[in-house]
């Protein structure tokens, strides 16, 4: 099958899908032929598109489950199905956990988890009544798989993820495949808050096996993926993004210490 028609006739939503990674994924299924759906809080000023097509917009605040349902019952009121859910809204800024207000882990968590499961909740109630069932894609983390410094609740919310992905693709099956892909360190209009200017993005990007950080578009060719035909067994699982990995640290100490010199 021709690529840019994968998605023909499919109706895909990707929360947080105005800027960053939602965006690059939401352009993607514009480009494989999908009807596409971002939903945020507010509206972007300029809506995900490719080849003069655009996605439309729904506001929705996904910590809210009341507004999860009415977003995907509008869906499937105008387009008739909902095919793909990719559930890409979350993030946290970076704090220290010993200082931090309680109630901000709290909000965290609930945006990064319980969000997560009243998204698939409404989905799947959705898909179940689908011939074709769909696909639900969580957009997880590196953080979830090794220390998360500075966002610790973060973290441990897509560590949970991964764990709500494993046990609603048992729930669900066999017609709503739920699938986690995670990635690494992706470059979005935001990196510069945490990595400086471009000589500090490319310092770190140098730090990657692959030599870069992954961009958006990375992260919608494996969207795409899971959610097609092709990985039709693929369900329950975790697609990690993170170009080879970090580094060891071990190995940058041990290559910069000077060994002692031999005794006469």
């Amino acid at each position: 099958m021709n690529p840019n028609q994968e998605f023909q006739q499919q109706v895909v939503l990707v929360t947080g899908g105005t800027k960053g990674i939602g965006k690059g994924i939401a352009e993607g299924f514009l480009a494989a032929g999908a009807t596409v759906v971002v939903c945020a809080r507010q509206a972007p000023e300029e809506l995900p598109s490719h080849a003069g097509r655009s996605a439309s917009f729904l506001p929705c605040d996904v910590r809210e489950a009341e507004a999860v349902q009415a977003l995907v019952q509008a869906i499937v009121a105008q387009h008739g199905r909902l095919d793909v859910v990719v559930h890409n809204a979350g993030g946290s800024p970076a704090v220290d956990a010993a200082t931090v207000s309680p109630r901000f882990h709290e909000g965290v968590i609930r945006l990064n988890l319980i969000a997560a499961l009243h998204m698939a909740q409404a989905a799947n109630a959705a898909m179940q009544q689908q011939e074709s069932g769909g696909v639900i894609v969580f957009i997880g983390s590196i953080s979830a798989l090794r220390p998360s410094p500075g966002t610790a609740a973060y973290g441990a919310a897509k560590a949970a993820v991964l764990s709500l992905a494993s046990s609603l693709a048992v729930e669900w099956a066999p017609k709503v495949r739920v699938v986690a892909v995670s990635p690494g360190l992706v470059r979005t209009e935001q990196s510069h808050l945490h990595y400086g200017d471009e000589a500090g993005i490319a310092a770190v990007g140098a730090t990657i096996p692959a030599g870069r950080m992954a961009e958006p578009a990375d992260i919608a060719q494996a969207c795409l993926f899971v959610a097609s035909p092709r990985a039709a067994y693929m369900s329950g699982s975790n697609l990690l993004l993170h170009g080879g990995g970090e580094k060891p640290a071990f190995l940058g100490a041990a290559h910069n210490t000077t060994p002692p010199k031999a005794q006469a």
